[in-house]
């Protein structure tokens, strides 16, 4: 296994991928393998994270698949996001601590922005005016879409609302996921999904160590 990271370095990871990628799994295990440095840990999610956060992602996750429209679901991603960055990551982030988050705005930059219409520009711009940061490392959880789509909608989580959309849906999501790594190549870093978990994790603290060591 590769190197720890050095117990003094402040990091803001983002999880991201598409649906059943096993990100957040992987986000719950770096989290504990970092407490397990010493170090303070923030791990949190979007939509939520913060309390009105939490309350919208009821909106966003459950119901009808066609509930929302893409740019009604723009706003509402960015409205849940300021206060998640408001009430949650800032403060932890001024307080030392290292921050992981089970996606952040590259996932409104794919789900909405790059699959759901042309509206790409719309998602940066309200990006830029009201959330106005990146994290300082994004690791993008890639698999084939047939396989993620089929462990997601095992969870019967009830939050499948994305899952509910099908193989199509996914498989774009898939391809502007990878797209990413060409227009942020500083911060994004692909992390092979496939296989047992213990490789992933792996594969994924591989990566943080060759950001931050």
């Amino acid at each position: 296994m590769a190197p720890d990271p050095g117990p003094d370095t402040a990091m803001f990871i983002s999880f991201e991928g598409i649906d059943g990628s096993g990100k957040s799994t992987q986000a719950r295990r770096m989290a504990a393998h970092l407490q397990g440095l010493g170090r303070t840990v923030c791990l949190t999610r979007e939509p939520g994270g913060a309390q009105g956060a939490e309350e919208i992602r009821a909106l966003l996750l459950t119901g009808d698949p066609d509930r929302w429209s893409a740019e009604t679901e723009i706003l509402l991603f960015t409205a849940a996001r300021r206060d998640h960055l408001e009430k949650t990551i800032q403060p932890a982030l001024d307080a030392g601590q290292t921050v992981l988050t089970d996606r952040f705005a590259d996932s409104t930059r794919v789900y909405q922005g790059a699959t759901r219409g042309d509206l790409r520009g719309h998602v940066d711009v309200l990006h830029r005016q009201m959330i106005g940061r990146e994290p300082d490392l994004t690791l993008i959880f890639d698999m084939p879409p047939e396989a993620a789509l089929a462990r997601g909608l095992a969870r019967n989580s009830g939050e499948d609302r994305f899952e509910d959309f099908g193989l199509a849906f996914q498989t774009k999501l898939r391809a502007g996921f990878l797209a990413l790594v060409d227009e942020f190549p500083d911060r994004c870093v692909v992390v092979d999904a496939t296989g047992a978990e213990d490789a992933v994790f792996g594969r994924a603290l591989a990566a943080v160590t060759a950001r931050f060591a």
